[in-house]
């Protein structure tokens, strides 16, 4: 870093008001990271009320989950550029000023649809991740930042407690329109906070914005979702969902050769040619599947009537998850701990196998919510000790003057792996499915059909492939460890 940079970081790490700058970056940035995660964790064991009160499918209902990751996606690599620019502080307020608009349209929703493209635009809000970790990142040493990193997953497990817990009463007593309005009043408290107590930005070069480059990315994306959740009503073969398939896939072809002749690329994809940098995101992408994958088959199979399912309410489905969540609280800050210490490539190995674990532990128990809660805690320990080391990979390999974008980028991709998740899900949920039947006037009637119980078995077994996956790639990751010579 040249001396003006050096000069700028000392500036912000001076005291404030008796904390110093660092402690106030992390405050405001964990606060962030709280309600967004709140956010959206209230609205999953919410879909399947909100699919019964617009009367729509499963495959609709998933695009809840889906619109807001596939946006968030594409525009985390543009904000952390446009961070490096103008600033990552003023870039903060933007996104949070987009994810305000978000949440307030979502709460008065008429339609699936309106809901929807509410969704769509929360989905900028999700540049708050790679935006503060970058902040954080500016103004801790490297050593420090893996803790930091382990704070700030511990804030993701609170606002995952409060959206499963707090939010399910709210969505269950009071309806999904008030989780919105309430999530509402708690955005623009924050925005408030935010803009009266970070007062210090670090700005970059003016460079040119890779707007051609989102659209493009995150257009393809969409028709290959749209190809995925149509599959098994249209049919894999049919050629009114090959038309939705075949442009998606060209125009993800074409991003990345446009990309590569891009003088400022909405993704870097130089920064792929450092090897760990290329491994976590790899291992973003498949962790971010598994994740989602999970966390809706869960929900869905915790909701569904008995002997489908466990017939829970929106309240006890959270209840039920709640203490994963708690445990992803409480590992959180240790792998940030842990891990300068052991590198991260035994880390990720560790979440990969507990992860398997979790997934093989859903195959073989989930007949009631107790078994639910262990194995839920279970997998999202895995979770937590993989993020944690990915992120770090991506802030410790990469130039400092690239971090906003490396994590942006990072943040994208995991993102993708995110949206892909819920869809796959569904797809998996509507292609094994049984039939409900009733007796009316002393005969079987059938009235419709419901997921299955092989269903579930091939969501937990393909996960459990994915992970063999994570772990595999993992044994490639050049490790290192704080005190002693990095790569």
């Amino acid at each position: 870093m040249n001396s003006d940079a050096n000069g700028a970081t000392n500036e912000l790490n001076r005291k404030e008001g008796g904390l110093s700058y660092p402690t106030l970056v992390l405050i405001t940035v964990t606060a962030a990271v709280l309600l967004v995660n709140y956010v959206e964790t209230m609205v999953i064991p919410g879909v399947v009320v909100i699919q019964k009160y617009f009367a729509t499918t499963e495959t609709i209902a998933s695009w809840i989950t889906s619109a807001f990751l596939i946006v968030g996606a594409a525009v985390a690599p543009l904000f952390g550029k446009l961070g490096d620019v103008y600033g990552k502080r003023k870039m903060f307020l933007v996104v949070l000023g987009f994810y305000i608009a978000g949440v307030g349209i979502a709460g008065f929703s008429d339609s699936i649809y309106m809901l929807l493209f509410a969704r769509a635009i929360q989905g900028v809000g999700f540049a708050v991740l790679p935006l503060g970790i970058a902040m954080v990142t500016d103004v801790y040493p490297k050593e420090k930042v893996a803790t930091a990193q382990g704070i700030i997953s511990g804030m993701v497990a609170v606002g995952t407690i409060l959206g499963l817990v707090v939010g399910a009463y709210i969505v269950q007593d009071l309806g999904w329109q008030d989780a919105f309005h309430t999530a509402f009043i708690l955005s623009i408290l924050l925005i408030i906070a935010v803009a009266i107590v970070l007062k210090k930005d670090m700005i970059g070069q003016k460079t040119k914005m890779d707007y051609a480059g989102t659209v493009l990315l995150m257009t393809g994306i969409t028709l290959v979702l749209v190809y995925l959740t149509e599959g098994p009503s249209l049919g894999w073969a049919a050629l009114e969902n090959i038309a939705f398939l075949i442009p998606g896939l060209i125009l993800i072809i074409f991003f990345f050769v446009f990309e590569s002749g891009r003088t400022n690329p909405l993704i870097e994809l130089k920064l792929l040619r450092i090897r760990n940098v290329f491994l976590a995101n790899m291992v973003g992408i498949v962790s971010g599947v598994v994740m989602f994958l999970a966390f809706f088959a869960v929900v869905y199979y915790a909701q569904l009537p008995a002997p489908y399912g466990l017939g829970l309410d929106t309240i006890s489905t959270g209840m039920a998850l709640a203490p994963a969540a708690l445990a992803m609280m409480v590992v959180g800050p240790i792998v940030g701990k842990v891990m300068p210490k052991l590198g991260p490539k035994p880390v990720i190995l560790f979440g990969s196998v507990v992860m398997m674990l979790g997934f093989g532990m859903f195959i073989m128990n989930r007949s009631t919510s107790l078994d639910l809660t262990i194995d839920s805690a279970v997998s999202f320990i895995g979770v937590i000790a993989m993020i944690i080391p990915i992120v770090n990979m991506i802030t410790v390999s990469i130039p400092q003057d690239s971090t906003s974008v490396g994590l942006g980028m990072n943040s994208m991709l995991r993102n993708l792996g995110g949206a892909i998740g819920p869809v796959l899900a569904t797809t998996i949920m509507t292609s094994f499915t049984v039939a409900v039947i009733v007796i009316e006037g002393g005969k079987p009637v059938v009235v419709g059909t419901l997921p299955s119980s092989t269903a579930f078995d091939t969501i937990f077994e393909m996960g459990i492939i994915l992970l063999v996956a994570v772990f595999i790639m993992s044994l490639f990751i050049k490790n290192y460890v704080f005190g002693k010579a990095e790569p």
